[in-house]
């Protein structure tokens, strides 16, 4: 099964593209206490999730006992919903085998983030890998998405647009990995889904981010999307359950992109 599919299959199942981002803030030195509270959410939003991203800098901030905690968590989490490291790694291809060995065939986790602005030979050591995928930073949701990713090149294109060129170039070259990218809701519009190709994107930005899900209505594009929450699922209104709060913000991506 490719990763494409299982993800498609995830979404037909739950009706739901919502992205679980799993961003544990240091608030306790008790990793047992961390690693409980993560299962727990991950138990509560697995109905509701189409997919779930940790975010390995919140877990590399509490040292090795917090690595620790996500590579235990891991092996425990549903099998049929897809994991999305994001780690947004990019380097030149010796040190890049090894984060490729370390995501993909310690973590096993589905697919991984890369920066691509060193170039395509450092998607190299990732597209091997039957069965996974990669997401390339494209347009991302902070405002300096402007100094680089909006820039205007020569010809008249973007340079998020020569990122999508990397897209399309591993498919001609029959990767066996998949490749999407990520696209920040809060600088999504018409003019930059138009630019992309049709691969899967991750969407951040949506909830504290301040992001509009109706950006992506009406785009015909028919790779499975996914719409990242974390903060909103995880920390805000603690007076609701991690499945009331799930519950929600899928509704209302479904509602906003028709599914």
């Amino acid at each position: 099964m490719t990763y494409t599919e299982k993800l498609q299959n995830r979404i037909n199942q739950t009706r739901s593209a919502l992205c679980v981002g799993l961003d544990p803030r240091p608030q306790t030195e008790n990793m047992t206490q961390l690693a409980d509270w993560l299962r727990r959410v991950v138990e509560e939003t697995a109905p509701y999730a189409a997919c779930y991203k940790p975010n390995i800098a919140y877990f590399e901030a509490m040292g090795l006992p917090g690595l620790q905690v996500l590579e235990e968590l891991l092996p425990d989490m549903p099998k049929d919903i897809p994991v999305i490291l994001d780690a947004k790694r990019g380097d030149i291809g010796e040190t890049q085998k090894y984060y490729a060995q370390a995501y993909f065939d310690r973590m096993d986790v589905d697919a991984v983030t890369l920066n691509p602005f060193m170039g395509y030979d450092i998607l190299a050591p990732f597209l091997d890998r039957p069965g996974k995928a990669v997401y390339l930073l494209a347009v991302t949701s902070n405002a300096g998405a402007a100094d680089i990713e909006r820039q205007v090149l020569a010809d008249g294109r973007r340079v998020y647009q020569l990122v999508g060129d990397m897209v399309l170039r591993s498919r001609a070259e029959n990767s066996a990995a998949e490749v999407g990218m990520v696209m920040g809701l809060t600088n999504a519009g018409d003019d930059v889904l138009q630019a992309l190709p049709d691969a899967p994107l991750l969407i951040p930005g949506f909830g504290a981010q301040g992001g509009d899900v109706s950006a992506l209505a009406g785009s015909n594009r028919t790779a499975p999307n996914v719409v990242n929450v974390s903060r909103g699922i995880l920390y805000k209104n603690p007076e609701l359950s991690f499945a009331e709060k799930a519950a929600d913000f899928a509704a209302r991506i479904r509602e906003a992109v028709g599914l």
